[in-house]
């Protein structure tokens, strides 16, 4: 019997790690680093952007923070398109994770303009009511740079002498902001990913002050964060003045926009983007 040979039995046991290490950990490469999945449109980090990921990095966001959308229907329909391992090239280390106690942000970029992250970060609960992130107003402390030029020439990203001078005066908020509005942005895929108004776009709820009081609640908890309770707009735009159809009003609310505002088809739905119009525009019309 072979375990009365424990000189062999080991050798054996050895072998069989080795192939299996070989065939789970090397061979995939050969596949993974094939030039037919790069993406042409994934380009490298500007210094800005790497200072940020280092800073995303030492704060520990990726522990709470994962940074790849799995192929599983409730991933893409909450997230976005899956994640392609052509998106990673430049990622030294990954950070694509496996847990999650805050959303994953794989998709981030481009999801929100500037001012929400800033806010955001300086005070997470005034975006998120729920949320239980702790706050980074720290962040507004000069970015330190000194190392930023070592760093692009280890990683051998290009970059230029102006590159480096647009740092000065930057903090480390904005460092955070550029790296984040990077992340997932490289490829278009939100244009294919946004949801596509269906049907008659008539009001149903057009002149019927009895949804205003659950159209004024849909709209503190879903718009007031960035249009203002008084719909005087801080990180959006001023909505007392909305003088679009309300058709063209449901689609900005339900489909988004290019400019930086997520749409809220997916988890308002037709009925209740209605009311939130019949609300807007109802301030409006007064």
């Amino acid at each position: 019997m072979i375990e009365n040979k424990p000189i062999v039995f080991l050798l054996l046991a050895t072998l069989t790690i080795l192939v299996g290490t070989v065939i789970t950990m090397v061979l995939p490469f050969r596949w993974i680093n094939d030039p037919k999945l790069a993406i042409a449109s994934v380009k490298p980090y500007t210094p800005l952007q790497l200072e940020g990921r280092d800073i995303y990095i030492r704060e520990g966001c990726n522990n709470c923070h994962t940074q790849t959308v799995r192929p599983l229907l409730s991933d893409v329909e909450r997230y976005g398109e899956y994640s392609k391992s052509g998106e990673f090239v430049y990622d030294q280390p990954f950070l694509w994770g496996s847990r999650r106690n805050g959303p994953d942000l794989a998709r981030i970029g481009g999801k929100y303009p500037d001012a929400w992250h800033v806010k955001h970060m300086k005070d997470p609960r005034s975006m998120v009511p729920r949320s239980n992130m702790p706050a980074y107003a720290f962040m507004q402390q000069p970015l330190d740079t000194s190392l930023t030029e070592r760093k692009m020439k280890a990683l051998g990203f290009p970059y230029t002498q102006a590159d480096l001078d647009a740092l000065k005066g930057k903090t480390e908020l904005d460092a955070m902001v550029a790296y984040l509005q990077k992340v997932g942005n490289d490829i278009p895929w939100r244009k294919t990913g946004r949801a596509e108004v269906m049907g008659e776009l008539k009001n149903p709820f057009q002149d019927n002050k009895a949804v205003l009081p659950e159209a004024k609640a849909l709209y503190r908890e879903h718009c007031a964060q960035c249009h203002g309770e008084d719909l005087k707009g801080e990180v959006g735009p001023d909505l007392r003045d909305m003088d679009k159809p309300d058709a063209a009003v449901f689609g900005i609310i339900y489909s988004g926009t290019q400019a930086g505002m997520p749409g809220f088809g997916d988890s308002l739905g037709k009925e209740r983007t209605w009311k939130v119009v019949t609300y807007i525009k109802s301030v409006h019309r007064r």
